[in-house]
C-alpha cells in the first residue's frame, strides 16, 4: 500500500468522526490535508453539512475555494470547532513538529482558537522522541532582519545548527505568508524539555513563532502501511 493511501484512510477517519454540521471547521496545510478537504467536500455534498472553513494558509484557502466549500476568517469566526492539520513529526506525548511547507505561525493560530487539534498522518510521522524520524529540524519563524541574532542564540543556548531555509524555485531564502524568514533547528539533544524550549525561544526578540506545537493535540491518526488507522489520545 501506498503512502498516499495511508494519508488518505487517516484523514478520511478524522473528517468522518469529528466534522459535524453547523460546525467552524480549521483547514490545515500539507498533503495529508488534501485529502481530508476531499472527503469533507464529499460529506458537504451527501450530507448536505453546513460548514465554515477557516485556512491556515494560502494553500488550504485555494483547497477550499477549489472544492467549493464555505470559506471564512478568524475575525468573524474567532472559535473553531475542531481543526485537522498534518504534521512532520508526533512524539510519544503528542508533542508536533509542524512548520515544514512554512505555514507554522497561522496553523498556530488556528490551532490556539479550535477546541480540539487533530492530527493526521502518515506512520512515518510516528516517534517515540521528536527527531527519530523527522531529520530537517524544528521550524523558527523569525523577522528576517533578525535571522543571524537568533541563530546565535538559539546554538549557545540548546546547541545543533540552525540553517536558514532556502526557496527551490528563487535564489534567496523561504519567505512565509507573513513576510518572514525561517530557521531549521536541526537539534542535538532529544530529551529537552520542549514546552520550556519553546518559550524561551519565542521570548528571544525577532523570533515570531515555533513550530513546536507542545500540550495543543488532543488525537492524532496515524495511517499505516497495510490501510488501517492507528490512533493515538492524549
Amino acid at each position: 500500500m501506498s503512502l498516499e493511501k495511508a494519508k488518505q484512510v487517516a484523514a478520511y477517519r478524522a473528517v468522518d468522526e469529528f466534522v459535524k454540521s453547523d460546525c467552524v471547521f480549521g483547514v490545515g496545510s500539507g498533503s495529508t490535508v488534501v485529502y481530508a478537504v476531499q472527503r469533507l467536500a464529499e460529506r458537504v455534498e451527501t450530507e448536505n453539512l453546513k460548514v465554515i472553513c477557516i485556512p491556515t494558509s494560502f494553500q488550504a484557502k485555494q483547497l477550499i475555494i477549489k472544492h467549493k466549500l464555505t470559506l471564512g476568517e478568524l475575525e468573524t469566526n474567532p472559535v473553531i470547532d475542531v481543526t485537522i492539520d498534518g504534521a512532520d513529526e508526533v512524539d510519544s506525548n503528542m508533542t508536533l513538529i509542524k512548520g515544514g511547507g512554512g505555514c507554522l505561525l497561522q496553523e498556530k493560530i488556528v490551532a490556539s482558537c479550535s477546541k480540539k487539534l487533530v492530527v493526521i498522518a502518515d506512520y512515518t510521522k510516528d516517534s517515540q522522541k521528536l527527531g527519530d524520524r523527522y531529520k530537517k529540524g524544528i521550524p523558527i519563524e523569525v523577522i528576517p532582519m533578525a535571522y543571524i541574532p537568533i541563530k546565535n542564540k538559539i546554538a549557545s543556548l540548546f546547541g545543533g545548527e540552525l540553517k536558514l531555509r532556502n526557496a527551490i524555485a528563487k535564489a534567496g531564502p523561504v519567505v512565509t505568508d507573513n513576510g518572514n524568514f525561517i530557521l531549521d533547528w536541526v537539534f542535538t539533544n532529544q530529551d529537552l524539555d520542549w514546552e520550556k524550549v519553546s518559550s524561551v525561544i519565542k521570548m528571544i526578540p525577532g523570533v515570531v513563532e515555533t513550530g513546536l506545537f507542545v500540550k495543543m493535540c488532543q488525537k492524532a491518526y496515524f495511517g499505516q502501511a497495510e490501510g488501517t488507522v492507528v490512533e493515538r489520545f492524549v
